[in-house]
């Protein structure tokens, strides 16, 4: 069975040693680089099962990199930041990423996250009762884990497929901030209305033509989210 294997970006030395050897003694595969360029080289050559991603760098900062990787990989990225600025959070979910942790953490904290993510990656939060649900131009396979609008294919990340999925299970049920986060982030996550406005938003804008006027997701103000009942 092959190891699972993280790409771990960073500039600082200290640290990228400091990762390999915690990730390696836990029995993952791990592969560095010190820049985003380097970063998308090795992703290329050897697509890696989940990236750690440094935001400040030379040559080219994390953010760029999150959005060039978000062109063709979907596996969890989880960002990291000496900075705690909210700004900042939100910034790395509209790019793609799934998860935001700063500088300093406890490696505890971190191989948790990796673990968390890794797990949602590859399993689904509910088991469906339809492998097939249709809504207007929007199918998803359940099946198949396949998402498609007007006949073309729909490219999720795993964190937005398992909400996308919660969503459409429960359609015309609505669903709370705490409720939706527990399910597909986990309980640790209750309070990051964040994570979840992002995501949300990042579904609308590829399965909708206007995001804003949603035919899918509807938003309850202060409450949560519903999908639509399929019609």
């Amino acid at each position: 069975m092959s190891k699972t294997r993280i790409l771990v970006v960073d500039d600082e030395p200290g640290i990228l040693r400091f990762l390999r050897v915690s990730f390696e003694s836990k029995g993952y595969q791990v592969t560095t680089a010190v820049n985003g360029i380097e970063a998308l080289q090795k992703a290329e050559l050897e697509p890696p099962d989940i990236v750690i991603l440094d935001i400040s760098m030379p040559r080219m900062d994390g953010f760029e990199t999150c959005n060039r990787l978000r062109e063709w990989l979907q596996v969890p990225i989880i960002m990291l930041s000496a900075r705690g600025d909210e700004t900042d959070k939100v910034k790395c979910l509209d790019l793609g990423a799934d998860d935001y942790i700063t500088k300093p953490f406890g490696i505890g904290e971190l191989l948790a996250r990796v673990r968390a993510m890794l797990r949602r990656a590859k399993t689904s939060t509910v088991i469906p009762t339809q492998s097939l649900v249709t809504s207007g131009d929007l199918k998803v396979n359940f099946a198949q884990k396949q998402v498609s609008v007007a006949g073309r294919e729909i490219k999720l990340t795993p964190t937005e497929y398992n909400l996308l999925q919660e969503l459409v299970i429960n359609a015309g049920k609505t669903l709370s901030h705490s409720y939706l986060l527990n399910k597909v982030w986990g309980s640790e996550y209750k309070a990051e209305r964040e994570y979840l406005h992002v995501f949300v938003n990042r579904l609308r804008a590829k399965l909708e033509d206007d995001a804003v006027e949603s035919r899918y997701i509807a938003t309850l103000s202060g409450v949560g989210y519903q999908f639509r009942k399929p019609t």
